[in-house]
């Protein structure tokens, strides 16, 4: 069985941050699997899969939600064989009803290799706690 490099991780992760970044939402989606699950802080329950999400973002972009940038750093890549966890720390620039609002987030991505393409299965995103301003 093919096992997933961290080269592999870490391009597949440029693609999704660089996809969200330009509230690009074809090739963003693209980057997760159908049966993937998310798991966001605001949220008040899990979305069980890409769809929901997808509805969600709609929803979001159709009030005039968009992102400005987002940064990834802080990466640690957890190679599991055929599987991978990333975490990392993710600032992001929004804009909604022509209101900017920055946030600084923990995420984890479980990624799987799937016919030689590394695609996302899960993603759960995290607040960083107000005092925790610096990464590591």
């Amino acid at each position: 069985m093919p096992e997933l490099t961290s080269e592999q991780v870490m391009t597949a992760t440029d693609a999704l941050v660089a996809a969200f970044g330009a509230t690009d939402t074809a090739a963003y989606f693209a980057c997760f699997s159908p049966d993937a699950t998310f798991v966001f802080h605001p949220e008040p329950a899990r979305l069980d899969n890409r769809a929901a999400y997808e509805a969600l973002w709609a929803s979001w972009v159709d009030s005039g939600w968009r992102v400005i940038s987002c940064t990834s750093s802080d990466r640690l890549i957890q190679l599991l064989g055929d599987t991978a966890v990333l975490t990392h720390t993710v600032d992001t620039v929004t804009s909604a009803a022509g209101h900017e609002t920055a946030t600084r987030e923990r995420e984890s991505i479980v990624y799987k290799l799937d016919d030689n393409r590394v695609i996302a299965v899960h993603e759960h995103l995290s607040p960083v706690p107000p005092d925790r301003t610096e990464t590591r």
